[in-house]
């Protein structure tokens, strides 16, 4: 049988890789892992955690444009189908069991996903499969030390890409609200975060794990922060508490 497997690879720190992870991806006849189109020469990170657990032996880079800018375009699509193409290719030479590393988990917000859908395609015999990872929320909610949700609030996940007039509504809707892919959109949130009198209650984090890693409450962020957040930044706005138990 025919195996690509989704591996989620957490936010960065190669020490929140899962133990099932591990062993996937030490199991591997390949390792795919995402890298920038256009990206900076070196590693990824997800390249870099894979690197931290196994033998750079069987790595293989595929390149795609992991960015939000310019949307669903057909270069983007295109990009895909080339990564699709070279884990169809891995197969017919032999291999029998692929896995891909992806950041955080890949059932959410995940370039897996795609190139899965397109594997499928082109190899409808392929089986697919999933190893969870943790998530950038997940982490950072851990070095803030925030709690994400107690008793019956609701927690949204939103990627910034839906824009911020539904992010102005999802703060005004929901308990608990983290913003995904928001790096470029950093100064326009916090001021729809001000506006909503919920600045108190929000954390910012970038790069987690990692020696530039960025962490704290966005009453704190510099200047230079908020102007040049990375696109993959997360932002954390919890409800307001009222004591123990208030949410039960």
């Amino acid at each position: 049988m025919r195996l690509l497997t989704g591996v989620g690879v957490g936010p960065g720190d190669p020490d929140l890789v899962t133990v099932k992870a591990v062993r996937v991806l030490q199991a591997a006849d390949v390792v795919f892992v995402p890298i920038l189109a256009d990206g900076p020469e070196g590693p990824g990170r997800a390249e870099a955690t894979v690197r931290a657990h196994i033998d750079g032996d069987t790595i293989r880079a595929v390149s795609f444009a992991l960015s939000d800018r310019g949307g669903r375009t057909a270069e983007r699509l295109n990009a895909w189908d080339e990564a699709a193409r070279a884990v169809v290719a891995a197969f017919e030479d032999g291999a029998e069991s692929i896995a891909f590393a992806t950041i955080g988990d890949p059932n959410i917000y995940s370039t897996f996903s795609y190139l899965a859908q397109s594997v499928r395609t082109l190899m409808p015999d392929a089986a697919v499969e999933t190893v969870p990872g943790i998530t950038a929320m997940q982490d950072l909610a851990s070095r803030s030390g925030t709690v994400l949700a107690e008793g019956r609030e609701v927690l949204a996940l939103f990627p910034m890409t839906a824009g911020l007039e539904a992010y102005e509504r999802a703060l005004e809707a929901f308990d608990t609200v983290v913003a995904y892919k928001g790096g470029r959109f950093l100064p326009e949130m916090l001021q729809a975060v001000e506006k909503a009198g919920r600045s108190e209650q929000t954390v910012f984090g970038a790069a987690l794990g990692l020696p530039e890693e960025v962490v704290g409450a966005v009453a704190d962020l510099d200047p230079d922060t908020i102007g040049g957040a990375p696109y993959l930044s997360t932002v954390i706005t919890t409800a307001q508490r009222r004591g123990r138990g208030g949410a039960l």
